[in-house]
């Protein structure tokens, strides 16, 4: 059967203290509202429906820069969870299939989770995901009979047996799309809140001889994002889980608490990772690679048997071939390193080519801007880049050729040739004596010792 997924991000996050709209602040990398609809996307959903409200204008282009076929809707005024989701009603007019109800600030609820939830949807109505929780403190009970979810019932509503009660009501729902939508229209807001609130449709569907139920998860799937310290926490258990899996994968880490990972790295198998490495967004690494302390990536590929680090930074645009070397304090970004090639320390390359086994001296620098364009520096295979060349680009340096120690490189280098280009040195005897001499009498003179 079609699914769709409704997915309510409108609110303030008057808690976060922030300008920034709730659902766009970042765990691992992606903004919650990217988390939510990863979870949902594993659905193949027929329809993705962003339910936005304060900050529409920012929170509406991250969700299609996800995913180009949802569409964005606004709740003007808001009145409850309930009017929210009757705020998509229009953009799933005609659609027939399952509709669940999922939240931009609960990022962690697994696909499993949700497929869960369709297959028990077969049998009833209404299906509601639950958790037991170790502290129920005032999340709503859900009164269940057997496998027949009675009632929801909010904390301050509760009697005491209620409130002894520790499955606790996350929010999600599923039903039919029609049913849903027949439901909420049903809702009143007669309450304390003058809210219409979604959970009313658990009872309302009861009363019309429709059953409910309960899918189970983890109290961990159901982590909401309110507060900088909720962020914080989600943070910490987004970072445990993907250490752990990891490490089951067959990656060792010799400090995990230490390492940090993006919502999309990928690692392969028998891979190092030494102590506070940070990964940002878009990176792949293959297997057998070497991982050293204190290194940045971000937006790269690393290829089979390369070692990178201590203290290297692997910018957006990086491609590093097999079997090659990035050390200590070098910074790389758009260039493809091909197979074998070094570039062992103290080294800028940047909008480059790298041939296979070449080897780039310390304190080269491949100078790509010229402040107002990026130029392109290709080296050649087995070329060897001597230590604080300045390659000023658009330039070429041909396959086997060599640039001499300190040289500042202007103009192609053909294959096999030896570049030499310095200014010539020449040496004033005495001169660094009497400059000396000279400057430490100014300096005594001012009383500065």
């Amino acid at each position: 059967m079609a699914t769709a997924l409704i997915i309510l991000a409108a609110g303030m996050g008057t808690r976060m203290a922030s300008d920034m709209p709730k659902v766009l602040h970042q765990v691992a990398g992606a903004p919650l509202l990217v988390h939510a609809m990863m979870s949902g996307a594993a659905l193949s959903p027929e329809h993705t429906v962003i339910v936005t409200g304060h900050g529409a204008e920012r929170v509406g282009p991250i969700a299609t820069a996800f995913d180009e076929a949802a569409e964005v809707v606004i709740q003007e005024d808001r009145l409850g969870t309930a009017h929210a989701v009757a705020q998509a009603k229009n953009a799933l007019a005609g659609f027939s299939g399952d509709a669940i109800v999922l939240y931009g600030d609960t990022p962690f609820i697994r696909p499993e989770t949700l497929e869960a939830m369709i297959e028990a949807r077969s049998d009833h109505a209404v299906v509601v995901l639950g958790f037991d929780a170790a502290d129920p403190a005032r999340y709503g009970r859900l009164v269940t009979k057997g496998d027949t979810l009675e009632r929801i019932v909010e904390f301050k509503d509760a009697t005491e047996a209620e409130r002894a009660i520790t499955l606790c009501n996350s929010g999600v729902i599923c039903a039919d799309a029609e049913t849903l939508f027949d439901l909420i229209d049903a809702v009143g807001n007669d309450n304390a809140s003058g809210e219409y609130y979604l959970t009313d449709i658990v009872g309302l569907a009861r009363d019309r001889g429709l059953s409910a139920s309960v899918v189970r998860c983890d109290e961990n799937e159901t982590m909401g994002v309110n507060s900088r310290i909720d962020l914080a926490v989600a943070e910490a258990a987004f970072q445990t889980r993907a250490r752990t899996e990891l490490l089951t994968l067959g990656v060792t880490m010799t400090a995990p608490e230490t390492v940090f990972l993006s919502h999309d790295t990928v690692i392969g198998r028998d891979t190092i990772i030494e102590p506070n490495v940070v990964f940002g967004p878009g990176v792949t690494v293959e297997s057998e690679t070497t991982l050293r302390a204190f290194s940045h990536l971000e937006g790269c590929h690393v290829s089979r048997g390369s070692i990178v680090g201590p203290y290297a930074r692997l910018r957006p645009g990086t491609e590093l071939a097999e079997n090659t070397k990035i050390g200590n304090f070098v910074e790389t970004k758009n260039a493809i390193i091909a197979e074998g090639a070094k570039v062992n320390h103290l080294s800028y390359v940047g909008d480059a080519d790298v041939g296979a086994h070449a080897n780039i001296g310390a304190g080269t620098v491949t100078c790509n801007y010229d402040g107002v364009f990026k130029h392109k520096t290709t080296i050649g295979a087995g070329a060897f880049i001597g230590s604080n060349t300045m390659l000023v680009a658009p330039v070429t340096v041909g396959a086997e050729a060599m640039t001499a120690s300190g040289s500042v490189i202007t103009t192609d280098v053909e294959d096999g040739a030896l570049a030499v280009g310095r200014g010539k040195q020449t040496n004033k005897s005495g001169l660094a004596r009497k400059m000396f001499e000279k400057l430490k009498s100014k300096r005594a003179k001012l009383g500065k010792g």
